[in-house]
């Protein structure tokens, strides 16, 4: 799996504390649970279902400062949720942005990046069972596909508490939203926009400036 911008946006977006544990969804190669731990987290648990993935996920957090705290798990969540009995200050997840028959034409890619793998139900159920009562769950989903995802969370008791609206290029509509939930009611939800790109594709400044700790260049 490619890195994408997507991820890299949620792992800087996200706010943690030296005290979290957090838990990766789909970790893929690794990338969010060594932002995270980057900016100063407990321990870092990552779940995912393809093997390379996992072992490419390993090797990574082997290969990093932080490898003591960082831990793959090759395994479905929701098998991982039905036996795990420790709990999550913050669980994050870059899931399934595909429905119906739009399935990508490589199987591996169809594996982590399609929804008849892991339904948006089974994935906030298996969250449900995983995050502590005062714990968070973000993510991030494509604009039009979040309003299904929402409604869905309504249905398990969580409550939108924030979220970016990722704007692709200045004067389009948003095309990406990172989203936390929580298992409480919140009274008041912090809403913010980002815009990525100028009208000449070239990088904003304050999209320079909020990944500046994770790009070399």
């Amino acid at each position: 799996m490619k890195i994408g911008t997507d991820a890299i946006i949620l792992g800087r977006w996200v706010e943690v504390s030296e005290k979290d544990d957090v838990l990766d969804i789909g970790t893929g190669c690794g990338l969010l649970p060594l932002m995270l731990a980057q900016k100063g987290i407990k321990s870092a648990d990552a779940v995912e279902i393809d093997k390379d993935s996992y072992e490419e996920a390993t090797q990574n957090f082997k290969n990093s400062a932080w490898n003591s705290r960082l831990l793959a798990i090759n395994e479905d969540v929701k098998e991982y949720s039905g036996h795990c009995s420790k709990k999550y200050d913050l669980i994050v997840s870059n899931p399934p942005f595909y429905f119906g028959d739009n399935i990508p034409e490589k199987a591996k890619k169809g594996l982590a990046r399609h929804t008849n793998t892991l339904s948006y139900k089974d994935l906030l159920v298996s969250v449900k069972r995983l995050l502590k009562p005062e714990g968070r769950f973000a993510l991030v989903l494509p604009a039009i596909e979040s309003k299904t995802f929402l409604k869905e969370a309504e249905n398990q008791g969580f409550y939108l508490q924030k979220e970016m609206k990722i704007v692709p290029i200045e004067g389009k509509e948003p095309n990406r939203i990172n989203m936390q939930l929580v298992v409480n009611q919140v009274d008041n939800i912090k809403s913010e926009t980002f815009v990525l790109r100028n009208p000449d594709h070239s990088f904003t400044k304050d999209y320079k400036e909020f990944l500046k700790d994770y790009y070399l260049n």
